[in-house]
């Protein structure tokens, strides 16, 4: 299976974020994708595709946002990394807002997502392996790993949160779209919901969004990933979520993953996009899953089998030390 990995997502690398009520060292570091690289051998640079294919899934407002976040936080004469604190709750109205307070609120829904003057740089770059791997797997292989980092997940089309600032499994799979693909499924399999995934295609029914994840009734993101979230207008029955309950274990999320595939079977994709997360792991400091490393390669031979071609981008993971070898073992299960 080829591997992508950009070094510059590397350079993205807060100082802490806010996080049950007080401050703490931010937990997506740059060591994470360390971890990963070590663990399966190193990767391939992308290829530098240009914001096309970004732009295709986000606003261009939000784009200019991310690039200049950074400068405007410190014109303001703030120190440190740039964190919003004030959040439109009802109908975000399109006033035309210059402050940067106002912006990061926004273009934001959570304190844990700062912004540096590196952040563009590696959420760029973290795009770019998103497509490199996407053209691999259209170029007719049948699975490639992108070693995304900022993740993804979390960012909708005109806002970051939950670590992500690009969504990089929308844009591989809108690419896909664009390259001719007629359907793509999004299969989500990280301990949150992918609630930026979910938003940006609501409404639609050429791309199917599936999630099994914690429930979002105890667990962020809190708002979205219920049940009976499936679609609106002609997205509808086109988004597909499997909340489950603290402690689940390898029987009940491979029989939910079981229903997603099912499910993604009866939507006939040429195409899959994995959004895989290792914070399902049992030892993860901020998940409360309970599948064992012995369990990912299990879980990622149920998906091999089913013969989609396979984008698979990184998404969460924080228990370090594990990490590298958590993903080495799902990806090994596509290798099989």
């Amino acid at each position: 299976m080829q591997r992508f990995f950009a070094p510059a997502q590397l350079s993205h690398a807060p100082a802490r974020e806010l996080h049950n009520g007080d401050f703490a060292d931010y937990a997506e570091t740059p060591a994470r994708a360390e971890a990963i690289l070590r663990a399966i051998g190193g990767a391939d640079q992308p290829e530098d595709r240009g914001e096309a294919a970004i732009l295709a899934v986000h606003t261009p407002d939000y784009i200019a946002f991310l690039k200049d976040a950074a400068r405007l936080w410190q014109a303001a004469g703030r120190p440190g990394d740039a964190i919003p604190y004030a959040f439109p709750i009802v109908g975000r109205r399109p006033l035309k807002l210059d402050r940067i307070d106002a912006l990061l609120g926004r273009h934001g829904f959570d304190a844990t997502t700062p912004i540096t003057p590196d952040t563009w740089t590696a959420a760029y770059a973290s795009a770019q392996t998103a497509l490199a791997a996407t053209y691999a797997v259209l170029g007719g292989e049948p699975a490639a790993f992108a070693l995304c980092r900022p993740p993804g997940h979390h960012a909708g089309a005109d806002y970051c949160g939950g670590y992500c600032h690009l969504n990089v499994a929308a844009i591989a799979a809108q690419a896909a779209r664009d390259a001719g693909k007629e359907r793509v499924a999004i299969l989500d399999i990280d301990y949150h919901h992918g609630n930026g995934t979910q938003d940006i295609f609501w409404t639609r029914d050429d791309v199917f969004y599936a999630s099994v994840h914690a429930d979002p009734a105890s667990d962020y993101p809190f708002y979205w990933g219920h049940a009976d979230e499936t679609g609106e207008g002609e997205g509808r029955g086109a988004t597909l979520n499997l909340p489950l309950p603290h402690g689940t274990t390898r029987e009940v999320f491979r029989a939910a993953q079981a229903t997603a595939l099912d499910a993604i079977a009866a939507f006939d994709p040429g195409l899959l996009v994995v959004s895989f997360g290792a914070d399902t792991w049992e030892g993860d400091p901020i998940s409360r899953f309970a599948l064992t490393t012995a369990d990912y390669p299990v879980l990622a031979a149920d998906i091999a089998a089913r013969g989609w071609p396979t984008v698979i981008v990184m998404e969460g993971g924080y228990a370090v030390d594990a990490l590298g070898t958590n993903v080495a073992g799902f990806l090994s299960g596509f290798d099989g």
